[in-house]
């Protein structure tokens, strides 16, 4: 087995699809929502206060700033699936096209890359998360089993001179630190 993947063992029994191409030609895995999710509208949150009072000369407190800033971070939507590949590919994540233009969906990180040794990783057993921002004025409820975005294996080369990496992956979603 070069590459594939496979559902992460607590969701085992949730009738989970794996990603799939939709044709011959597509590049792309379709990843599909492991559960039901609201995806809040980001005008509903604090940061519009930011703005109104940057419109208004109102005086915000650093307090606001902060508030505003956390209310802005992208959610994280669930697949359920994990991917399994070469040392030498990573699974690029992207966007659909329907996303932005029919949903007002964007991945806010523009792409997401799951290195090989992402995969049965202990921090998550490697599930696979869309980090997503919802732009449009309303909240959007994303349904079990609809499509989130795509994922494309792909190749990558290293440089020459290049100093090996001695650290292994010590966790999940983010978890490279310097």
């Amino acid at each position: 087995m070069l590459r594939g993947f496979q559902v992460v063992s607590k969701k085992a029994d949730q009738n989970i699809n794996l990603p799939k191409r939709q044709t011959r030609q597509a590049a792309g895995y379709d990843f599909e929502s492991s559960e039901d999710f609201v995806l809040p509208s980001i005008w509903k949150l604090k940061f519009v206060k930011i703005i109104k009072g940057l419109l208004h000369n109102i005086e915000l407190s650093d307090d606001d700033y902060l508030d505003a800033n956390n209310a802005l971070k992208p959610v994280l939507v669930p697949t359920g699936i994990k991917a399994y590949m070469p040392e030498s590919e990573f699974l690029m994540l992207v966007n659909r096209s329907s996303g932005p233009l029919k949903r007002r969906l964007i991945l806010p990180n523009g792409v997401g890359i799951v290195d090989a040794d992402y995969f049965d990783n202990e921090g998550n057993e490697g599930e696979i998360f869309f980090q997503l921002i919802n732009y449009g004025v309303k909240d959007l409820v994303i349904k079990k089993g609809e499509r989130i975005g795509q994922g494309i294996f792909m190749p990558f080369l290293t440089a020459d001179d290049e100093e090996q990496p001695q650290s292994d992956r010590t966790g999940g979603f983010g978890s490279t630190k310097k």
